[in-house]
């Protein structure tokens, strides 16, 4: 399981980290059987299930904790939902809670997804130049703080495309620093989140602002990959 787990403005950690998180959906289809045998099939559209996990609170504030998840799930508002390469919009549809002592609550929570955000990101990357420069201007647009223009710049140089030239490692050495900076920035905004405060009006804002901060950043390092993943399939 991924070390990363963000949920609104909480960020999951040690025994609340899941060993497995529950995702996937299905297809809806309107099935036409003819006579004969024939059918014929329209998809509908993506039907996403629940995405489901569970862990423990721990440590001196798992009351704290387990309660601010509870009151999002009271809130019933819309939560981005970040771990690994996933990035939701959810809504916590139900939260359910143990406690054994103050410092061990077992839980387990459900949130229905209202969009997949970063449904774009994750596609299969078509091994064309001017795919990965149209990923680099969105990742450049995400507001993550982040500074592509050396990317972008990489990418448009003749041969950036072509499998072993002087430009093809040139960009591919401009991507991974802009992906060192992503890591780097996301790394500041979880310590940031850690050294918030639930309890407190500025601890809230705060871990709201790291929250908005760290999306950003997850949308714009799912673009980046997908630019690398571009280069990489790149022709000869």
């Amino acid at each position: 399981m991924s070390s990363f787990l963000l949920l609104g403005p909480v960020l999951f950690q040690h025994f609340e980290l899941p060993e497995r998180i529950a995702w996937g959906g299905a297809q809806r289809l309107a099935v036409h059987r003819l006579p004969g045998g024939v059918r014929v099939i329209d998809a509908m559209g993506r039907d996403d299930r629940d995405i489901a996990w569970s862990g423990v609170f721990s440590a001196g504030d798992a009351g704290l904790r387990a309660r601010a998840i509870d009151l999002m799930r009271a809130q019933g508002w819309a939560w981005p939902l970040l771990w690994d390469a996933f990035f939701y919009s959810v809504v916590i549809s139900r939260f359910d809670a143990d406690y054994s002592r103050s410092n061990w609550i077992p839980y387990r929570i459900t949130c229905t997804v209202l969009r997949d955000e970063a449904e774009a990101l994750v596609e299969t990357a078509a091994s064309l130049g001017a795919d990965a420069l149209a990923d680099l201007a969105s990742a450049d647009g995400m507001g993550s703080g982040i500074d592509f223009s050396a990317a972008i710049a990489a990418f448009g140089v003749d041969g950036a495309t072509t499998r072993g030239s002087a430009a093809y490692g040139n960009a591919v050495g401009a991507l991974s620093s802009s992906s060192g900076q992503i890591d780097s920035a996301m790394t500041a905004q979880e310590v940031s989140l850690n050294a918030a405060a639930p309890d407190t009006a500025a601890g809230l804002t705060q871990a709201t602002s790291s929250a908005g901060d760290l999306a950003a950043l997850s949308g714009a390092r799912g673009y980046l990959r997908r630019a690398l993943v571009n280069l990489q399939n790149a022709s000869t």
